[in-house]
């Protein structure tokens, strides 16, 4: 396939039967639904445990992204984009359940 028929199916315009997957990337909600990574995959990319979250899944195609593409920062940008998405989530949660607990002590900070 030439850069012309790529450019002309990617926009709809080929004239071959259109392809049974999207020309683009799913979108983050679905990527953020994705199975957790195992500890033999984290370990396995090398990730240092501070590392080691639920966010994980994410982590690892976006480092190899990193790496294949010398850490050009317009690359693997929508890797990046989940994987800081995934990142802010887990910090609402964490918050939302020190509230939680800072309502159960009656409004009490622990330090």
């Amino acid at each position: 396939m030439t850069v012309t028929e790529a450019v002309k199916s990617a926009i709809g315009l080929s004239s071959s039967p259109p392809r049974s997957s999207p020309p683009f990337p799913l979108p983050i909600a679905a990527a953020n639904k994705a199975i957790a990574a195992t500890r033999e995959q984290m370990r396995d990319a090398k990730l240092p445990i501070q590392y080691r979250d639920s966010c994980a899944n994410l982590l690892i195609p976006l480092n190899r992204c990193r790496y294949e593409e010398y850490y050009l920062p317009w690359k693997c940008e929508t890797e990046r984009h989940s994987y800081e998405k995934c990142q802010y989530e887990e910090f609402k949660k964490r918050v939302a359940k020190m509230d939680e607990l800072r309502a159960a002590k009656g409004g009490e900070r622990s330090n």
